[in-house]
């Protein structure tokens, strides 16, 4: 990945896409495991910039302002998974371990972005809605580690 030798950190690839969207800088950007709403598991990339976030961002399969994401939903055991609750469309649940470090930028660019302070709600349940099914997920501390419940309502 080059960095253009400007006062982005906006690569030579994402470049004419950055300013087409209004991006300025990119903040994140990583491999994670998204939830799809048929339940499986696929990879995807996941880019933070200042004004939206991009799942899959080579295709753009899915661009989200930041101004639309109403909350996010995480465990409190300690597990990788977190959901992106966003009211006007179908909401997110993916799987990172650097977890932390993507709510700590989501909720920093929210705050920049829109004044706004995004909520960040920890329980051992919550419910995400994926396309036009319900999903209730659940964790329960195990021996070694944390069983998660995926269910569809």
């Amino acid at each position: 990945m080059r960095l253009r030798p400007s006062d982005s950190n906006v690569t030579e690839d994402q470049e004419p896409f950055m300013g087409n969207q209004g991006d300025k800088q990119v903040l994140f950007v990583d491999e994670v495991l998204k939830f799809t709403s048929s339940g499986k598991m696929k990879r995807r990339i996941l880019m933070i910039t200042d004004f939206a976030i991009d799942i899959d961002s080579c295709s753009l399969k899915r661009r989200i302002a930041l101004a639309a994401v109403d909350k996010m939903c995480l465990s409190e055991l300690s597990d990788n998974f977190f959901a992106i609750i966003i009211p006007t469309e179908y909401d997110l649940l993916m799987a990172s371990t650097r977890k932390t470090l993507i709510v700590t930028v989501l909720v920093d660019a929210t705050k920049s972005a829109s004044e706004y302070e995004l909520e960040v709600f920890f329980s051992d349940r919550f419910e995400y809605n994926a396309s036009s099914d319900d999903v209730k997920v659940q964790f329960e501390g195990a021996e070694g580690g944390v069983r998660t419940k995926i269910v569809k309502t």
